[in-house]
């Protein structure tokens, strides 16, 4: 399968630092964006930093004026999960709690369509345990953004047990669509980076314990 086309909807769940930077990297690819949150405020806060940062962009004159404008007007905010029914894809950015992705999730399959595909923006939450209770497992994958996720290239896609490859294809192309690095992971503990990230940062303690190095030297290594 090909990439989301740009004419198509995406949906974002959460309105939180990757929420909101998720909604921006889909918007800046020229997509319509609903950035859905149970609570008005944190939706808000999230709009708020958007426009910060574009701010930003065009006081440096990486970015038009104009072309902020466009951006922010193609992100809906939205607090009735109703509004994601039309969403060609919907990405998940909320805490890590299991069962209330699940719940999410089982949610979104009652009100779009059974063509929709669904992403799970989890850092270490098992892909196949979230799928595992929904009725179209083969829907979801994790789309895994680095925070910032406007500035942070790579994005790992990953596949549980049951997600079927053409969806993972998809939302692969479609994060290369949108200037990412994408990459293929299967749904092991920590995935890539997190993998290799926490043994890494062990170690580098463990070294400070055994007196091997002071602080400034092993953070500068």
């Amino acid at each position: 399968m090909s990439r989301i086309s740009s004419s198509e909807t995406i949906g974002v769940i959460g309105a939180g630092a990757m929420g909101s930077g998720i909604a921006q990297v889909a918007a800046a690819a020229g997509h319509r964006v609903v950035l859905y949150d149970v609570r008005e405020e944190s939706i808000q806060k999230g709009i708020d930093g958007l426009s910060k940062g574009l701010l930003k962009l065009v006081d440096k004159n990486k970015l038009a004026k104009e072309e902020a404008d466009n951006l922010l007007n193609r992100i809906k905010p939205v607090t009735d999960i109703n509004e994601l029914k039309s969403c060609e894809l919907v990405i998940e950015a909320i805490f890590e709690d299991l069962e209330v992705k699940q719940d999410l999730f089982k949610t979104l399959e009652k009100i779009c369509n059974e063509n929709t595909l669904f992403a799970s923006n989890t850092s270490s939450l098992s892909i196949t345990a979230i799928a595992s209770v929904l009725e179209r497992p083969g829907n979801l994958a994790g789309m895994h953004f680095f925070n910032p996720a406007q500035i942070m290239k790579l994005v790992e896609i990953v596949s549980g047990v049951a997600t079927n490859p053409d969806t993972a294809e998809t939302l692969f192309q479609t994060a290369s669509a949108w200037g990412k690095e994408a990459v293929h992971v299967k749904s092991t503990p920590g995935f890539i980076v997190n993998r290799v990230a926490r043994p890494f940062y062990a170690e580098a303690l463990r070294v400070m314990e055994e007196g091997g190095a002071d602080i400034a030297t092993i953070d500068c290594i």
